[in-house]
């Protein structure tokens, strides 16, 4: 028997985060004599108890909140507690695991226009050169071959210059708007274009100027205006926590015509940084000397970046979509909310997403709780919890962390935050998707080992198909997926920068490439993928299925991992969107398949 859900509109009548000053019920049945509601603020620490008003063997309770983060449990007459069960279900304990419940502002509101659709990220050097003759850099190398391995090896001093190119340009992922657009794809994601050192470009030189390897401005116009008459809108990777040495602020080098902040006390840059011994020690991004940490508070930096003719307005105005703050975790949150007012300011619609690798709704980074979706600083995060799970389901078999993670996701974030939330299932900080799925475990291993290790051709069968179920679920969970250049053909890869290879042009792998356009497809197609309910219908044994539903369509997404068959049963007919088969009353799903079951209302 069921005591508390709170993934039911019965227990609690708003799943989810809610609106301020929204009046939520919660309720709780079973045979007790009294049930009293504790209710506990994040803020204060203060626990307030409320005794709930019983109607047969029903207890409810009518709750409204100011903003903030608030834990619940319920507390028995017989002294024990109703809290949280490893089902995601109520359960009767003397140490009770509290339920979360987020409340957000009024004034909060997320751009829908993500919704649906689907994100590509783009490491800009290694997906496509437009032929365009490159000006290297002295310290800089350009490969002949775009085939080849970028370099790993350390020089001389032990450092990993990451300096080395293959001419990659904005020119070139302009010219492969028409392949994006076959893949249904709505956004892309571009790493950092800013000037810099690097291949990376996260050690930015300046903010306000394209890198030359890969353009202009006008090529960003281009790029921009080419895109949106296709429906797509361009993120750039906002990097406010660090810069370069070699850059137009520090200058450590004097490879820019400015006065530097590690050249002088002077120089207009240097209450940007935090020295402990000038210039030589000051304080770098996790004690990389070549990213010297900035001192996001100081007023002029903040105002560098979020004020009148600043970076965030100037390329806003250019027309980008939006921006994926870098480790937003390490950026002050009054910071955080002067990046959205500069955004929103000139586009409302702007979107702005976070780079966060835990549970964004209560995570607390530098022994301070984020407010991330209260109502005045992220629309989104990268969804690092979703992505975990799925690939250990896929690989290890464990339905019950992905069935955790999405109640969780569901239960803790505003409806429209998860929507919009990045599902991402490789990124340029990860293995490469079918490396994850289906390649050796490394971990320990020299880079050495890993540049010659592939999958072998005798196992990309199997492999294909764990693609293929971690990428449906990616696709038609809650959330916008967010492909990695060449996950869709099955580029391999483990740690950077061999999960940072050229994107093979030629020689793509053709199963997967039709799979990946089959999904754009079925995302396209029915609304119940942009903001439609979920609810969980089976998970075990290995297999995993849902329903995603509106009031237009009714899909039923199944995975099997497992050597087990399972009947599904259900009212009228079922049309198989993969084999193209109808179906009446019941579904055999067998072992190791996927099946979208669609019921048309």
């Amino acid at each position: 028997m069921i005591i508390f859900n709170p993934l039911d509109k019965f227990y609690k009548s708003d799943i989810g985060a809610v609106c301020a000053d929204k009046s939520v019920t919660f309720r709780v049945k079973g045979d007790f004599d009294s049930v009293v509601f504790v209710l506990k603020s994040d803020k204060t620490g203060e626990e307030n108890y409320f005794s709930m008003t019983k109607l047969g063997d029903v207890f409810a309770i009518d709750v409204k909140l100011e903003v903030g983060l608030y834990y619940y449990c319920f507390n028995l007459s017989n002294g024990k507690f109703i809290g949280l069960g490893n089902d995601y279900l109520g359960v009767i304990t003397d140490n009770p695991v509290l339920f979360q419940h987020t409340v957000f502002s009024k004034d909060y509101s997320v751009p829908n226009w993500l919704n649906g659709g689907i994100i590509y990220q783009i490491f800009p050097d290694r997906f496509c050169c437009s032929g365009s003759n490159k000006k290297i850099e002295d310290g800089k190398v350009l490969h002949d071959r775009w085939a080849d391995t970028p370099i790993y090896e350390p020089n001389e001093f032990g450092q990993v210059m990451n300096n080395d190119f293959f001419g990659g340009d904005l020119k070139g992922i302009t010219s492969k708007l028409d392949y994006l657009f076959d893949l249904g794809v709505t956004a892309i994601y571009l790493n950092p274009i800013f000037k810099a050192y690097s291949n990376h470009r996260y050690d930015t030189g300046n903010y306000m100027q394209i890198d030359p390897l890969l353009g202009t401005e006008e090529d960003l116009k281009e790029l921009i205006n080419c895109a949106k008459d296709k429906g797509i809108k361009i993120i750039l990777d906002g990097v406010f926590n660090h810069t370069g040495d070699d850059s137009l602020y520090f200058n450590r080098y004097g490879n820019y015509d400015s006065l530097g902040a590690y050249q002088s006390k002077d120089s207009p840059y240097y209450t940007w940084y935090n020295f402990t011994n000038y210039p030589k020690n000051y304080e770098a991004w996790w004690g990389i000397k070549t990213l010297p940490a900035v001192n996001e508070s100081n007023p002029d930096f903040i105002n560098y970046i979020t004020g009148v003719d600043g970076v965030l307005e100037h390329y806003t105005k250019l027309g980008v979509g939006g921006w994926r703050l870098d480790v937003v975790d390490e950026l002050p949150s009054e910071f955080v909310k002067k990046i959205r007012k500069a955004v929103k300011g000139i586009n409302n619609d702007g979107i702005i997403i976070g780079e966060v690798w835990e549970d964004a709704s209560n995570k607390i980074a530098y022994g301070v709780r984020r407010e991330y979706f209260q109502g005045a600083e992220l629309d989104s995060v990268m969804n690092y919890p979703l992505k975990n799970a799925i690939i250990n389901y896929v690989r290890n078999g464990d339905e019950r962390q992905l069935s955790w993670v999405i109640k969780e996701q569901i239960d803790h974030y505003p409806k429209a935050v998860l929507d919009s939330l990045m599902n991402i299932l490789s990124t340029h900080d990860t293995k490469r998707l079918i490396t994850s799925l289906a390649g050796e475990n490394l971990d320990g291993k020299t880079k050495k080992v890993m540049e010659k290790t592939f999958i072998s051709e005798e196992k990309m069968r199997d492999a294909r198909v764990r693609v293929k179920i971690a990428s449906l679920l990616q696709y038609t969970l809650c959330g916008v997926p967010c492909v990695y250049y060449g996950d869709e053909i099955g580029m391999q890869g483990y740690i950077d920068p061999l999960n940072r290879r050229t994107y093979p042009w030629g020689n793509e792998d053709d199963e997967l490439l039709s799979w990946y356009k089959f999904l754009g497809q079925l995302r396209s197609e029915f609304s119940a993928f942009s903001n439609g309910e979920y609810e969980e219908l089976f998970a075990s044994g290995g297999a995993f299925v849902y329903a995603r539903r509106d009031d237009k369509s009714e899909i039923l997404v199944a995975t099997n991992i497992g050597d087990g068959e399972y009947v599904i049963n259900f009212d009228g007919e079922l049309y198989d969107y993969i084999t193209k088969k109808s179906y009446t009353e019941e579904f055999l799903l067998k072992g190791n398949s996927i099946a979208v079951l669609i019921k048309k209302i």
